[in-house]
């Protein structure tokens, strides 16, 4: 069983995808250099004629700007000062962590604010499924280029939605609607309609479980261009978009989560403190309740797979222990195709082999030869705790945990 993980992409990258699908972005080019970022200049300028370039820069992370890492330059010098700047600086914004993230690439871009303030407006468009009803669903507002949670909480009132079939997919009346609700006439209205019907096109067509663009701008001449753009791939469907996988960018994801996923297990680093080696993601998500239930917080997800032998069940115990927060570890296995024993033997083995587990560990290994299982581990002389019923595992981890 495969979990739900997604593939964040840049901005740059998700306009590219949006502009395969006609969707009109603001154009620009990525540089990783003050050097290449002129070239980058001079090249939109030649194609665009535009004199005032934004500079923008390239982290998985909202509010760049606050930190400093969107700008405008008025000149080609300017262009390359301000990126020196932002090249190598470690941005901060109020969607990464205290130590921020380090910037290694911006986008420029054009200028799309042009003729000033000239009656232009700016919205909030986003394309995401709908998990209640089982449909995809556009989400939009008239204020654009703010905090959208706060319009949200603030003015709930300003915040539209238009449920999609996907067995139909977007119908001409719903496009018209969502121009209709932004105020839209005329022009701006046709080319909204435009904008809507490709930007679901490339949602679906993509594999996307997110497309979200803030803001979309109507320009003094009517057009409606994407001014950003967040977007995220379901990773189960890269084996249908093989140039996708490409895209991917190492440095901006979890370094745990990577290593997991080359040794072939489904990681995902949480923030609680009791580290979880579960196989199969149903039991791994009963397994997570379990802890909750017993007081405390799941450190990760972990589906070590149905081959849960000495080699996997070791990787297991290194990704999980390099958490600092973890204060317990629940090793919970059904022993259907793998055999407890095996997983018995598997965790021991590991547990010699590595040298700093300093935290307790609360076994549960039911199915085939369960009981051989427990016998291993109770003959042991570590510090393993077994455990049958979800009862027992869950005063097991209080004890553990206290």
């Amino acid at each position: 069983m495969s979990i739900f993980v997604n593939m964040n992409l840049h901005e740059y990258q998700g306009k590219n995808l949006l502009n395969d699908f006609n969707v009109s972005i603001q154009r620009g080019y990525v540089a990783d250099s003050p050097k290449e970022a002129v070239e980058c200049a001079k090249k939109l300028s030649d194609e665009t004629g535009t004199s005032i370039f934004v500079i923008k820069a390239q982290i998985h992370a909202g509010g760049r700007g606050k930190g400093g890492g969107v700008r405008i330059a008025k000149s080609l010098d300017e262009v390359e000062k301000i990126s020196s700047e932002i090249i190598g600086m470690k941005l901060i914004t109020p969607q990464t962590s205290k130590e921020g993230k380090l910037v290694r690439k911006v986008l420029i871009a054009e200028d799309v604010y042009y003729n000033g303030n000239s009656d232009r407006k700016e919205f909030y468009i986003s394309v995401l499924l709908n998990r209640s009803s089982s449909k995809n669903m556009i989400v939009y507002s008239t204020e654009g280029g703010v905090d959208i949670e706060a319009v949200a909480e603030n003015t709930p009132d300003l915040i539209f939605n238009e449920e999609i079939d996907p067995g139909t997919g977007i119908l001409p009346f719903q496009s018209r609607k969502i121009a209709f609700n932004l105020g839209l006439t005329g022009l701006a209205f046709k080319n909204m309609i435009i904008f809507i019907t490709n930007l679901y096109q490339a949602y679906i067509s993509s594999d996307a479980s997110l497309f979200e663009i803030n803001p979309v701008l109507k320009a003094s001449d009517d057009k409606i261009i994407a001014v950003d753009s967040k977007v995220t791939i379901d990773e189960n469907s890269l084996f249908r978009h093989k140039e996708y996988d490409s895209m991917r960018d190492l440095h901006e994801e979890n370094s745990t989560e990577v290593e997991a996923r080359e040794n072939g297990l489904n990681y995902v680093d949480l923030d609680g403190n009791v580290g979880c080696m579960v196989n199969g993601a149903g039991l791994a998500m009963a397994t997570m309740d379990l802890i909750k239930l017993a007081g405390a917080e799941p450190a990760n997800f972990l589906d070590v797979g149905g081959t849960a032998d000495k080699e996997r069940v070791e990787k297991a115990f290194r990704l999980i222990l390099r958490d600092s927060n973890v204060k317990a570890i629940l090793v919970n296995i059904f022993g259907g195709i793998v055999r407890c024993d095996r997983v018995a033997e598997g965790i021991v083995s590991a547990y010699k082999n590595l040298d700093d587990i300093n935290v307790p560990i609360i076994v549960r290994l039911q199915g085939t030869n369960a009981d051989m299982a427990k016998e291993i581990i109770d003959n042991s002389g570590l510090n393993v705790v077994s455990a049958i019923t979800f009862d027992e595992v869950a005063n097991k981890v209080q004890s553990a945990i206290r």
